[in-house]
């Protein structure tokens, strides 16, 4: 069973939020979309939900069009919190249970699970306005996976957590993928979608401008960047032809280079010079990537 997003269209007017979009989603793993504001990821979503109409193509779910009687089917952590402030924690998902046709029973048995693997068991009768945004943020999420539902969106899940708290939501995203649930995941933090994700889609402007596996898409982006640790100033290597950046820290230096044959270069020049104690050409990271897609198509 995978997500279907065929040739997608989204207008509003005159201005296109996605504009042909066509993404195959694998049953069963953490998806990462990534964009700008306004690149059309919340659009994507709100469509994939059942919110909003696409303009054109179509959406399905195990070859079934998804459409606002379908979107039971489907989980979402919306990037904007949409928690009832006024209700209590129990209340508020209760509530939201049975919406989906839970019991009540089902509902507090999974509630308390959760509230209690997160450390706050003992929010359960305190209203949603009294909790911090961290803890509010906790909530939404045992929210959008209550129901144990096929698909769950995370748009942007780690918004207004700490880092212990980030660690502990990400191990949750991996349990629940690990039960079998498929998700798409957005982020603007890089190093989030490369640890969890193993296929992601770069959106700018509405449209693809990159998607597959993550080491697919790296294979096919050169090697840029070179790492040096040695006993000795190298900002001489500005001077060098093909050397476009020398960033030097305390703990090593990182050099961007115009092309890979270029670090044969510079170990050459540096082999020269006396002891390296490391040299390494570094693989893109997603950020690389993401900068040099969205950069070339605002070119």
């Amino acid at each position: 069973m995978t997500l279907e997003i065929a040739d997608v269209t989204k207008s509003f007017g005159s201005h296109t939020a996605v504009d042909h979009l066509s993404l195959t989603i694998p049953k069963g793993q953490i998806y990462g979309v990534l964009g700008a504001n306004g690149a059309g990821k919340t659009t994507t979503f709100r469509m994939i939900i059942g919110l909003m109409k696409p303009t054109s193509g179509k959406i399905t779910y195990d070859g079934i069009q998804l459409n606002e009687r379908s979107s039971e089917r489907v989980g979402y952590l919306p990037e904007e919190r949409g928690l009832y402030p006024k209700l209590t924690v129990e209340q508020q998902l209760v509530y939201l249970g049975r919406l989906r046709g839970m019991r009540k029973a089902a509902v507090l048995e999974e509630m308390n699970q959760w509230l209690d693997r997160f450390g706050i068991g003992h929010y359960a009768k305190k209203k949603v306005e009294e909790l911090s945004k961290g803890n509010q943020q906790k909530i939404q999420f045992i929210a959008s996976v209550l129901h144990r539902l096929e698909l769950v969106i995370l748009d942007e899940p780690f918004s207004g957590l700490d880092p212990v708290n980030v660690e502990m939501l990400k191990k949750a995203v991996l349990d629940v993928k690990n039960q079998g649930t498929t998700l798409l995941f957005s982020s603007h933090r890089m190093e989030h979608v490369e640890e969890l994700c193993e296929h992601i889609c770069i959106m700018h402007q509405g449209r693809a401008v990159a998607s597959g596996g993550i080491k697919e898409i790296k294979s096919q982006h050169p090697k840029k960047y070179v790492r040096i640790d040695a006993p000795y100033a190298l900002d001489f290597l500005e001077q060098m032809e093909g050397v476009e950046e020398v960033d030097i820290h305390p703990n090593g230096t990182r050099v961007r280079i115009a092309q890979e044959n270029v670090a044969h270069d510079i170990f050459q020049c540096l082999s020269d010079r006396g002891f390296v104690r490391k040299f390494e050409l570094e693989e893109p990271t997603l950020n690389d990537i993401f900068i040099e897609k969205v950069g070339a198509v605002n070119e």
